[in-house]
């Protein structure tokens, strides 16, 4: 689950999937929660007097989920050898999932199936049903920004259960959730829904979530809530707690946004969300009172990427944005919800206010990019950051152990929030450390290797070499072109660690 302390949020073990029932082509199998037996385990209104005829038809659906991974930890030096090599450590997690066709897709969260901190898809996924039988699992798909990912075992004839539609579920409606909390192995909580459709600030196209009562800890994520149908209406994601343990404030991702996701996953489509490449900000008190506005209505305008879908329709920095296809921009309805789930492509109004007065603007929503090329459109040079504890790859845990340097390419979005020509090729620096000989140089976050050893260098694999060539030649230190906001290129020797 995911849980979240006061303010700031712990990834656990929680999650979210929903997919379409496919039926065997040999033989024409039953959802668990198809069964005649659900209609007599629950009573047309109000709860049963027990549970456990609508558990019996639906656990065996229900997955307990074992991961592991080989995380890198640093390097060590063999000094009688005089090299380096990798430490590395196994770690162990899992989760809860749900069987949705009876050949073997399973559904559960990506967080689940996630190890290392990059984000990295685990070395090791298995599988146990309720009757102890366990499955080697291979990951379909995976996508961070739902936090759903997708399944598969080689196996037919499974029980599974289908999806319900969530837009339906009330506030007051007993739901039902079974998984694998603190790896105790297949458990069943109840209670009921606590809200729908609640907006926990993190932005985007989820932030959306059915709240229940029903207890939920770590080791749910993934698993399925159940309605009194026995129907999937929500996949168990996070908690609320001060105390880390369940309080009785967790969520489920609805169903009807998991569906088009894991639908999108099992066909290896890719996952497309609406984008107007504008970077944003709430119209709180102050901001209302500067502008004249109403507080808490639209989201102000900071910045317009050149190109873009809004520089396009014509918004400008400064304006505030109220609609967005005949819907009000609100806290609980943010501009970024209302974009990301609208279909690349479609060509819709956005009403803005700008200097007191309403326009109406007609934009194509975007197609949203990349989250790594994202992350480069918020990179800022004064934002100090430690070294990475896990280097991406081979080549940058050489720069990293050899010139205590962790860099990345530069894009033309980097070169924008740096100061530099948006042509500018080469390596920007996102971390010194201190005790290297580039940090006691001066070198620093922002800074952007333009050639080293005068060969151009736009990729961490490309400096690795020219770092190897100078070892081999049997020197003990490379010449960087360093390019800083503000100056000209200077040359920069650093020395290699010995």
């Amino acid at each position: 689950m995911r849980y979240v302390y006061g303010i700031t949020s712990a990834l656990l073990m929680g999650g979210t999937a929903l997919a379409l029932v496919t039926q065997s082509p040999v033989i024409a199998q039953v959802a668990q929660n198809e069964s005649s037996e659900i209609a007599k385990a629950v009573p047309r209104a109000g709860a049963p007097e027990s549970f456990a005829d609508l558990v019996e038809q639906l656990q065996p659906a229900v997955v307990n989920i074992s991961t592991k991974q080989e995380v890198t930890l640093g390097v060590r030096l063999d000094p009688f050898a005089g090299t380096r090599e990798p430490v590395t450590q196994e770690q162990q997690g899992g989760g809860s999932g749900f069987l949705i066709s009876d050949d073997g897709y399973i559904v559960t969260n990506n967080h689940v199936v996630t190890g290392g901190p990059r984000g990295d898809a685990v070395n090791l996924v298995s599988v146990t049903l309720t009757n102890g039988k366990e499955y080697k699992a291979r990951i379909v798909g995976r996508d961070v920004a739902s936090d759903l990912a997708l399944l598969k075992i080689d196996a037919t004839g499974m029980p599974f259960v289908k999806f319900g539609d969530s837009a339906k579920a009330r506030v007051g409606d007993w739901v039902v959730a079974i998984g694998n909390p603190l790896g105790l192995g297949s458990t069943v909580t109840a209670g009921i829904i606590s809200a729908v459709q609640r907006n926990l600030g993190g932005g985007g196209a989820y932030d959306r979530y059915i709240q229940t009562d029903t207890a939920i800890n770590r080791g749910n994520s993934g698993g399925p809530l159940f309605d009194l149908h026995g129907n999937v209406v929500g996949i168990n994601n996070m908690l609320i707690s001060p105390v880390g343990a369940n309080i009785g404030v967790n969520f489920a991702i609805p169903a009807e946004a998991a569906i088009p996701v894991i639908n999108a996953l099992k066909s290896g489509e890719k996952i497309e969300r609406g984008y107007l490449g504008i970077g944003i900000a709430p119209v709180d008190e102050d901001l209302a009172a500067a502008l004249g506005l109403p507080k808490e209505r639209g989201e102000f305008v900071q910045r317009v990427e050149d190109d873009g879908a809004a520089a396009k329709a014509g918004l400008k920095r400064g304006d505030v944005v109220t609609k967005i296809n005949g819907k009000d921009v609100t806290p609980s309805q943010t501009l970024s919800y209302l974009v990301a789930n609208t279909k690349p492509g479609t060509r819709i109004p956005i009403e803005v206010v700008r200097d007191g007065k309403t326009l109406t603007l007609n934009a194509v929503i975007g197609t949203r990019p990349p989250e790594e090329q994202l992350a480069g459109t918020s990179f800022d040079p004064e934002d100090e950051q430690a070294m990475p504890d896990d280097p991406k790859g081979t080549a940058d845990t050489t720069i990293q152990t050899e010139l205590g340097l962790a860099v990345q390419t530069l894009t033309p979005d980097i070169a924008r929030a740096i100061g530099v020509d948006t042509g500018t090729k080469g390596l920007v620096i996102g971390a010194a450390s201190a005790n290297s000989d580039a940090g006691r140089k001066g070198l620093r976050r922002g800074d952007v290797i333009v050639t080293a050893n005068r060969a151009p260098v736009t990729s961490s694999d490309a400096l690795a070499k020219v770092i190897a060539d100078a070892k081999k030649a049997g020197r003990d230190a490379v010449l960087l072109e360093i390019l800083r906001r503000g100056g000209p290129s200077a040359f920069i020797a650093i020395r290699i660690k010995s």
